[in-house]
């Protein structure tokens, strides 16, 4: 069975399911595919809390209607935009709200191959259905882009996963484990781990841990304009890439992938201090660079601070190394879309309307960022890439109400 249509949306996370619900308001005929909410319902423990805070949360309808703020409220659940860590259950059940009410015809398939055709492009499913498709939207996130160090990559799953495989937690319960990171996702599984009694430990490159500052609470109109909150954390150049984040796009290709590697470095939730300090240990400064398994235990040779080496056993390593774009890693695009892609670094190169160098082929969400800036990381871009994508398709201007004007006013005004 085959059918035709205009544009098919891939992924159904907080960007595919917002791109969605713009293109339903608009009246563009689409199709999109995937399993709501995949990332955060299967890859991440049950008990985390979400690094962004509340107002940095949301899914975008087109009339902002269903804010995380709102569902929390309709289903009597303690909110605060700043002040309340959003549960991991919460922020699911959300989504899973927002897809029933904006976007009901998504379809729980998964696209297993796709390729370029006369007319656009075709698409197979995981059920045998071909679709064919003038435009197409990758909208993936995360998952597809794992990064583990190449000196872990030889060794079997038994001793060595990704941080994205959590998920339960309780394979670990009584057993010794040690996580490799000092990002957020290193240091709430470490947590986590803890509480579920498992004799976890921390190993990180990096010399200090940062922890995100306590939300300050009101601030005067000079600390507002000294620092503007941009949602990701305070200060102009965040602020400017990310409420306009087409100046991010206009710089020089050098820059853009520099910012997007060092930009919001490694660091974790204000909360999350208590969970870990104190009770997991940590070791900075620390960089490991091989690895082997002797005696049923994984033996990994790292370098100190003060430059001497020594081993560090441990059954398991989890590692919480994050997360880096290589189209190559997806098994579902051909050799032909490949080799048509414009890359750098095997991350594809995006016009400002989030297109790539195949007409009618866009990617928004993480796969963007070298292209975007920062704020196409975190939930909070889906505003922004749904209203701009969407207009783009429907082929009308998008107003000039931008983001920078509506936070401007809510910096000023509250």
């Amino acid at each position: 069975m085959s059918s035709f249509i205009d544009v098919a949306i891939i992924g159904a996370g907080p960007n595919g399911l917002s791109l969605a619900a713009h293109l339903a308001a608009l009246g563009i005929e689409f199709r999109i595919f995937g399993k709501p909410m995949e990332l955060w319902r299967d890859h991440m423990p049950p008990g985390m809390r979400l690094k962004s805070d509340g107002k940095s949360s949301n899914l975008a309808d087109r009339h902002d209607e269903f804010t995380l703020g709102n569902y929390c409220a309709q289903e009597r659940i303690q909110y605060d935009a700043e002040q309340v860590p959003i549960k991991l259950d919460t922020f699911v059940k959300y989504g899973m709200a927002f897809q029933r009410r904006f976007v009901p015809q998504l379809e729980e398939k998964m696209l297993t191959a796709l390729d370029t055709t006369g007319d656009g492009f075709v698409l197979r499913l995981d059920d045998g259905e071909i679709v064919m498709a003038r435009r197409v939207v990758l909208a993936i996130g995360i998952s597809h882009f794992t990064y583990v160090p190449e000196f872990l990559r030889h060794l079997p799953d038994e001793f060595v996963t990704h941080s994205s495989c959590y998920g339960s937690l309780d394979r670990f319960r009584g057993r010794e484990v040690t996580v490799l990171g000092a990002g957020a996702s290193a240091l709430d599984l470490a947590g986590l781990l803890k509480d579920s009694g498992s004799e976890v430990s921390v190993l990180a490159r990096r010399r200090s841990i940062a922890f995100h500052s306590p939300p300050p609470g009101p601030r005067s109109l000079l600390r507002r304009l000294h620092s503007p909150d941009s949602g990701m954390g305070g200060g102009w150049q965040l602020y400017i890439f990310g409420y306009e984040p087409l100046v991010f796009h206009a710089l020089p290709q050098s820059i853009r992938r520099h910012k997007a590697r060092t930009m919001l470095g490694p660091s974790t939730g204000w909360f999350m201090r208590e969970s870990i300090i104190g009770r997991v240990p940590i070791e900075t400064g620390v960089t490991p660079n091989r690895a082997e398994i002797r005696n049923g235990h994984l033996h990994i040779r790292a370098r100190g601070r003060d430059g001497s080496e020594r081993d560090i056993v441990t059954p398991h390593v989890i590692a919480a190394t994050g997360y880096r774009v290589d189209l190559r890693r997806l098994g579902f695009l051909s050799a032909e879309i490949l080799r048509r892609i414009r890359m750098t670094d095997h991350a594809p190169v995006l016009s400002s309307k989030f297109e790539t160098s195949i007409p009618g082929f866009h990617m928004i969400g993480f796969a963007a960022v070298n292209d975007f800036g920062p704020l196409v990381r975190f939930v909070l871009g889906a505003r922004y890439q749904a209203r701009r994508l969407s207009h783009c398709l429907a082929g009308v201007k998008m107003p000039r109400e931008t983001l920078v004007a509506a936070s401007t006013v809510n910096s000023i005004t509250n």
